[in-house]
């Protein structure tokens, strides 16, 4: 590996993660997993089951590309009381990356298109939530990028079942890596303009040899809302978020194994969520569309910005 890359990036990863780190380092204490405090919310917490469902063609447009597809399972064990909720929780998922048309062959594509890749994890979290939107959540996911993700497999059976075009460019996917990200997510509370209304800041940050990065958001919601993310609500919500990135594997390839590519990732990325949540105390259904900004550099604005929708589906079990 190039020994300047791990200096070149590190000013980088210090800067976007200090906002996010010295914030969250006071209630981190209090947050750590434990083994004992993790069986006790298994056995007298609620369980919900939760599946997201990412994907481009959920909006029947023509084009398909960029980050076409994420799939996760998960599920989350809560106890809680009128004041606070406490949740443990894992998830399986894996995402999809393309150039920006799945119909270009290999020859095709430009050498600054998005490269095809496979990001495939397993993730575990604990997360703490207060009445008054204040929240704070720590997670790891572990997976591999690349062909181990089977992304390939994954594209082109669905697309099959689907009778949609296959994809052209999977033989030039990025090569393998195994990864690991730490997630850490804090808001200090949300804001209340009015009975039914609410405004809430939220800071994130990913380090890891996959996603490092660091972000802020704003999520408005309106109608009849929950004080705890597991209780019942009906509103319509729209999120905006700030993105600063200091590496994207899935645009230049594994930080180790030093993979040599042209396409180079946007510092600063914008996304946009307008959507509708509903859930009872027995299921629950959200339905989004969001417009992400460009994530590459040698891309115009219009050619690699991107929308996909997002569904997601609540059991408690």
């Amino acid at each position: 590996m190039n020994p300047v890359k791990p200096v070149r990036h590190m000013a980088t990863l210090v800067t976007s993660l200090s906002l996010l780190l010295s914030s969250t380092a006071a209630l981190a204490d209090n947050l750590l997993p434990s083994w004992d405090e993790f069986s006790q919310v298994r056995q007298v917490g609620k369980s919900v089951l939760q599946l997201d469902i990412d994907n481009d063609s959920l909006l029947f447009k023509k084009d398909d590309g960029f980050y076409t597809s994420g799939n996760r399972i998960g599920q989350t064990y809560t106890r809680g009381d009128a004041s606070q909720s406490l949740t443990y929780g894992w998830r399986l998922g894996q995402d999809l990356y393309t150039a920006s048309d799945i119909k270009l062959k290999p020859g095709q594509i430009s050498p600054f298109d998005h490269p095809y890749a496979g990001w495939l994890y397993a993730g575990i979290f604990k997360e703490k939530n207060e009445v008054n939107g204040k929240s704070l959540r720590l997670g790891l996911d572990l997976g591999c990028l690349g062909p181990c993700a089977g992304g390939e497999w994954t594209q082109t059976h669905l697309h099959r079942l689907l009778k949609q075009p296959l994809p052209q460019g999977w033989s030039t996917q990025l090569r393998n890596e195994w990864g690991a990200v730490l997630t850490a997510e804090y808001s200090p509370g949300r804001l209340l303009p009015a009975s039914n209304v609410d405004l809430t800041p939220r800071f994130r940050g990913h380090f890891g040899n996959i996603f490092t990065d660091a972000s802020g958001e704003l999520l408005l919601r309106a109608g009849s809302l929950n004080v705890l993310p597991e209780q019942p609500a009906s509103y319509a919500f729209a999120r905006a978020e700030v993105k600063a990135i200091a590496y994207n594997a899935t645009i230049q390839g594994g930080y180790f194994n030093d993979q040599a590519s042209l396409v180079k990732p946007k510092t600063m990325v914008g996304e946009l969520e307008i959507g509708y949540l509903w859930r009872n105390d027995s299921y629950g259904l959200s339905a989004a569309i969001i417009r992400r900004s460009n994530e590459i550099r040698q891309l115009s604005n219009g050619q690699g910005a991107q929308n996909f929708a997002r569904l997601q589906v609540f059991y408690a079990m």
